[in-house]
C-alpha cells in the first residue's frame, strides 16, 4: 500500500513498536515482556539497532516497546512510563559510541546529532550505556538489564577513553548491567529470550556465546566443555602499567577474529569479568530472517513536527547487503563490532528490499547505496573453510592478500545487474566505499577477471558522480601500522580508474580518504602525503584527524606509546599543536597555509618539500575535484 509523503504518519500506529502507554493499551497489553531504551529517535528501518532489536522480540512473540531518547535530567518520567518489563530491560546507547556522537577529535561539542529529528544536540547524556543503565538501577533494582550496542561491543573490557584521557573498567562495571550482547546481538538475543521462556532465570545465563558477565568472589566459572579460556592481566595491572595493558589487546584482537575463539577472563577487584567467545558468522538464513523483518521503514509519527532525522535520510534508500570486514584496519572498529568474517544476504533478500523500498510513495527511482562496510566484500569468504577456521590473523589482506580467500567479484556483479534492471530504479548507486586493493591485480595475486568487470560496471552505471575509495595515506611504515597497502597501488588503481573513465567519456572524480595524525605518522611523512597527491592532481577534501576509539590497534599506541604485536615504541602526535601541524598539510593550496607550511618545512629542514609543494606546477588539470575546478574557474574570470 502506498503512502503520499505529506501522509506517510497517517499509518495505524500498530505498525510501529510501541514508544508510549497509549500504543501499548492499543494492542490490548498491560505489562511488556521487554522494555528497549536507546539514544537514537525510533526509526523502524533495518539500518536502526534498536529497530532490529524490538522487531527480533516481537518475532519471538513477546510483548516489546521502546523508549527512545529518554530524559535523564528530570524526574525519570520516560524511565517508569511502561513500568518493569517481566523479564528485563534492554539497553544501547544507540548506532554510535556516545563520545563519537557528541565530540570531534579535537573533542569539540559536535552542533548536531544525526541520530536526532532536526539534529538537535542535547538529546543523549555523554557515555550514554552508563547513564541508562544507572538510572534504571535507581528505579528497579530488581530487574534485570541487558547492555549491548557498539558502545557495549568497544567497551567490554578494560579500554582507553580519550574523551576522559584514563582506563576504564569493563562497561559491565560501570552500567551495573546483568549481562551484556557483543557483536550483532541477533543469535545471543535469540538465545536468551528462548531460554527466559522455558523458565530459565536470567540470573543463571552464563555459557550464551557472545554475551559477557560479572562474576562475584563466591562464584564459580561455569564448566564448558567446548570452550578454552585465556586470561587477561588484570584491570589494576592495567592502570598500573602499560605495557600490561597493550599486551591484552593482542590478546582481544586474536580472539574476536578467530571463528572458535577463546573464553576472555580479566579480574577486576575481587570479580572477573567473563567474555565468552562468539557466534560463528551469521548464516545466509539467519542474516535473511533479520533484515526480512515487517520494518515500517519509517520514522515514529511523534516525530513529524520535529524535523528530519539526517541519519535516516541518508540511508533510507540504500540496501545493507551484507556485514563484517577483514580488512583489519588499525583504526577501524568494524571488526571488533560485526567481525572478520563476512555474513552476506541471499539475492532473494536483497531484491525483496529492493522490492518494497520501490513502492514508497517518495521513492524517486534512486538507490543511494547497495553495499556494506565495504562495499565490494558481498559473498567474500575463504576456499577452504577448515584453513579460515584455523585462522587468528586480523586482517584477510594484509600484508598480502590471503591465498585462501576467494576474491572473485562475481556475485556483486550479478545482484548489481539485478538491481540495476529493476523497472522501476533508474540508478542504484555505490557509496559505502570500495576496497581499492582488492580490485588493483599489483596487490591482489588472487583476482580473476571479475575484478574489471565490477569495476567498469561501478564506473559506469552505479557512481553518483564521483567513488570514495580509502587510502589513508602515502607514507609507507604509516601506512604497515595502519594495515594498508603501499601507496603505489592506489596509484595503479588511480590508472585503471581514469582510463576506464576515458574509455566511457566520462569524468567522474576519485575522492581519497586520509587521515593525519594517525601513529606512526610524523609531521615530514604529512608534507610528503601532501606532495604525492598534489602530483596526482589532488585538492583534498575527504580528510580527518585521527580519533582514538576503544577496542583498535590503533588507539592503544595512542596510549601506550607501543604497538601492542611487538611491544615496541611508535611515535604518535598527540598535543594539540602537532596535531595542528600535521593537519596542516591537507589544505596546502589554501593562501593562509602558504606561510605556515613553509616556515615549518624550513625548521625540518625539508626546503625540498617546501619548494614541490607550494611553487611546483601540478601535473594536469582534468584530474581535479569538482570544487578545484571551481576555484580555477574563479580565478580566471579575475
Amino acid at each position: 500500500m502506498k503512502y503520499k509523503i505529506d501522509n506517510i504518519f497517517q499509518r495505524p500506529l500498530t505498525d510501529w513498536l510501541p514508544i508510549t502507554m497509549k500504543e501499548v493499551k492499543m494492542r490490548g497489553w498491560e505489562q511488556l515482556d521487554i522494555v528497549v531504551i536507546t539514544g537514537d529517535a525510533y526509526v523502524d528501518h533495518p539500518g536502526f539497532g534498536a529497530a532490529v532489536i524490538g522487531r527480533i522480540i516481537e518475532s519471538e512473540g513477546l510483548k516489546v516497546g521502546i523508549i527512545p531518547q529518554p530524559n535523564w535530567r528530570d524526574d525519570l518520567r520516560d524511565f517508569r512510563k511502561f513500568g518493569a518489563p517481566k523479564m528485563f530491560f534492554a539497553v544501547t546507547s544507540g548506532n554510535m559510541d556516545s563520545m563519537i556522537n557528541h565530540y570531534t577529535a579535537g573533542k569539540r561539542m559536535r552542533s548536531n546529532d544525526a541520530y536526532t529529528p532536526g539534529g538537535e544536540k542535547g538529546y543523549r547524556p555523554d557515555y550514554a550505556l552508563t547513564v541508562y543503565c544507572q538510572k534504571l538501577k535507581e528505579i528497579y533494582p530488581e530487574i534485570p538489564i541487558l547492555i549491548g550496542g557498539i558502545e557495549g561491543s568497544l567497551r567490554r573490557v578494560t579500554h582507553y577513553d580519550y574523551w576522559s584521557e584514563k582506563l576504564m573498567p569493563s562497561i559491565l562495571e560501570s552500567t551495573g548491567a546483568d549481562l551484556l550482547v557483543y557483536g550483532m546481538g541477533e543469535k545471543p538475543l535469540r538465545e536468551i529470550m528462548k531460554l527466559l521462556k522455558i523458565g530459565v532465570p536470567f540470573s543463571s545465563l552464563k555459557t550464551i556465546p557472545q554475551t559477557g558477565y560479572i562474576l562475584s568472589e563466591e562464584d564459580k566459572l561455569p564448566k564448558n566443555k567446548n570452550w578454552e579460556t585465556v586470561s587477561l592481566n588484570s584491570h589494576d595491572e592495567c592502570l598500573k602499567n602499560k605495557i600490561a595493558f597493550a599486551s591484552n589487546f593482542k590478546i582481544i584482537e586474536i580472539e574476536s577474529n578467530k571463528v572458535f575463539g577463546r573464553r576472555i577472563l580479566q579480574d577486576i577487584d575481587t570479580r572477573t569479568i567473563v567474555i565468552n567467545p562468539a557466534y560463528q558468522v551469521m548464516n545466509e538464513k539467519e542474516i535473511d530472517a533479520s533484515f526480512d523483518l515487517p520494518y515500517t521503514r519509517l520514522p515514529h509519527p511523534k516525530y513529524k513536527k520535529r524535523g528530519p532525522i539526517s541519519a535516516y535520510e541518508m540511508i533510507k534508500f540504500s540496501v545493507n547487503m551484507h556485514r563484517g570486514c577483514f580488512g583489519g584496519c588499525s583504526f577501524c572498529t568494524i571488526s571488533a563490532h560485526q567481525g572478520k568474517f563476512i555474513a552476506s544476504r541471499s539475492q532473494e533478500s536483497i531484491m525483496k528490499e529492493v522490492d518494497e523500498m520501490v513502492e514508497m510513495e517518495d521513492f524517486k527511482g534512486y538507490i543511494s547505496d547497495l553495499g556494506g562496510p565495504s562495499a565490494n566484500m558481498y559473498q567474500l569468504k575463504g576456499i577452504n573453510q577448515s584453513i579460515c577456521d584455523n585462522c587468528q590473523a586480523p586482517s584477510c589482506i594484509h600484508p598480502v592478500v590471503c591465498s585462501n580467500l576467494d576474491t572473485s567479484h562475481q556475485s556483486m556483479i550479478e545482484i548489481y545487474d539485478k538491481v540495476h534492471n529493476h523497472p522501476k530504479v533508474k540508478k542504484a548507486f555505490v557509496s559505502s566505499g570500495i576496497r581499492y586493493d582488492l580490485l588493483t591485480k599489483s596487490y591482489n595475486k588472487n583476482a580473476d577477471d571479475t575484478i574489471d568487470t565490477y569495476l567498469e560496471k561501478v564506473i559506469t552505471n552505479h557512481t553518483s558522480g564521483r567513488l570514495k575509495v580509502a587510502p589513508e595515506h602515502t607514507a609507507k611504515d604509516t601506512l604497515k601500522i595502519m594495515r594498508k597497502p603501499n601507496f603505489e597501488h592506489f596509484q595503479a588503481f588511480k590508472k585503471k580508474y581514469d582510463d576506464l573513465n576515458e574509455k566511457h567519456g566520462l569524468k567522474q572524480p576519485l575522492i581519497p580518504y586520509f587521515i593525519s595524525s594517525h601513529p606512526g605518522c610524523s609531521e615530514t611523512d604529512m608534507a610528503q602525503l601532501a606532495s604525492d597527491t598534489k602530483d596526482l592532481g589532488f585538492q583534498l577534501e575527504q580528510v580527518q584527524d585521527f580519533t582514538p576509539t576503544p577496542m583498535t590497534v590503533a588507539t592503544i599506541i595512542y596510549y601506550t606509546g607501543v604497538h601492542p604485536y611487538t611491544l615496541k615504541p611508535v611515535f604518535t602526535a598527540k598535543s594539540r599543536k602537532e596535531k595542528e601541524n600535521q593537519h596542516l598539510y591537507f589544505f596546502w593550496y589554501k593562501k593562509e597555509n602558504r606561510g605556515k607550511i613553509k616556515d615549518r618545512l624550513s625548521s625540518l629542514g625539508r626546503n625540498d618539500l617546501s619548494e614541490k609543494l607550494l611553487f611546483g606546477k601540478r601535473k594536469t588539470k582534468e584530474r581535479m575535484t569538482p570544487k578545484s575546478k571551481k576555484q580555477q574557474r574563479m580565478r580566471s574570470k579575475k
